[in-house]
C-alpha cells in the first residue's frame, strides 16, 4: 500500500500527479471534492510559499555575513585606537579609562602550592605501593606533587622517591621488610607547599 509522503519535495511530485491524472481522466473520475483547478492553485500556492523561504533564506545568509564584516571592521578599527590610546599614555590605566579601557594588568605573583591532603594507600604489594591523595584547598596552582619516603625510624631522612602530575602514583621497586613512610608535597616554580599526612607500609 502506497504511503503518503512526508518530505516537501515528494508532497509537490504527488500533487502534480494527482493533479494531471485526475484532469487527464475525467471518464473515471466525474466529480473529484476538490476541483483540478483548486487542486493546482494550492499547489501553485505551496511552491510559491516555498521558494519565499528559500530567498528568504538567502537574505538572511547575506544579512548575517554582511553583519560579521561590519563588526570584523569595527573590531579593526576599535584595536587601532586602542593601541594609540595606549602607547600614547604609556598605559596610564586613569588616562585609558577615559575611552572607556584600561592599562595592563598588573602580574600577580605566583604563590607556592598549599598543602595536599587526606595521602591514603589503595593498594600495596612486593615491593609495590598505590598511592592517592587530594589537591591543596588554596594556595599557588600545582605544577607537580613530589612523593617522598624515609624508613620509619628515628633520625631517617626524606628522600624523593618520585614525582606524579596526578593525584595518584604507583610505586615500584620499593625497599621491602622494612617499615617506610610517605607523604606528598605539591610544587611549583614559587616553592613547595606543606607537606601532607603521612602514611606507613611495610612492603
Amino acid at each position: 500500500m502506497a504511503q503518503f509522503p512526508r518530505d516537501e519535495t515528494s508532497i509537490l511530485g504527488l500533487a502534480q500527479e494527482i493533479a494531471d491524472g485526475l484532469a487527464a481522466n475525467t471518464e473515471i473520475y466525474p466529480a473529484p471534492p476538490v476541483s483540478t483547478e483548486d487542486l493546482n492553485a494550492a499547489l501553485a500556492d505551496c511552491a510559491a510559499a516555498r521558494d519565499a523561504v528559500q530567498t528568504a533564506k538567502a537574505a538572511l545568509e547575506q544579512a548575517v555575513s554582511a553583519k560579521q564584516l561590519s563588526f570584523d571592521a569595527l573590531e579593526d578599527k576599535m584595536k587601532k585606537e586602542i593601541r594609540y590610546a595606549e602607547n600614547t599614555v604609556d598605559y596610564d590605566n586613569a588616562k585609558l579609562k577615559l575611552i572607556g579601557w584600561g592599562g595592563r594588568k598588573t602580574a600577580t605573583p605566583l604563590e607556592a602550592p598549599g598543602q595536599a591532603g587526606n595521602l591514603v594507600i589503595r593498594s600495596q604489594g612486593e615491593g609495590r605501593i598505590d598511592l592517592a591523595w587530594e589537591k591543596p584547598a588554596d594556595g599557588g596552582k600545582v605544577a607537580a606533587y613530589k612523593i617522598k619516603c624515609r624508613e620509619y625510624a628515628p633520625g631517617a631522612v626524606w628522600i624523593n622517591a618520585d614525582t606524579a602530575m596526578e593525584t595518584k602514583i604507583t610505586l615500584a621497586g620499593q625497599i621491602q621488610g622494612k617499615e617506610l613512610e610517605y607523604c606528598v608535597v605539591a610544587v611549583n616554580k614559587a616553592g613547595e607547599g606543606v607537606a601532607s599526612n603521612t602514611v606507613t607500609a611495610m612492603l
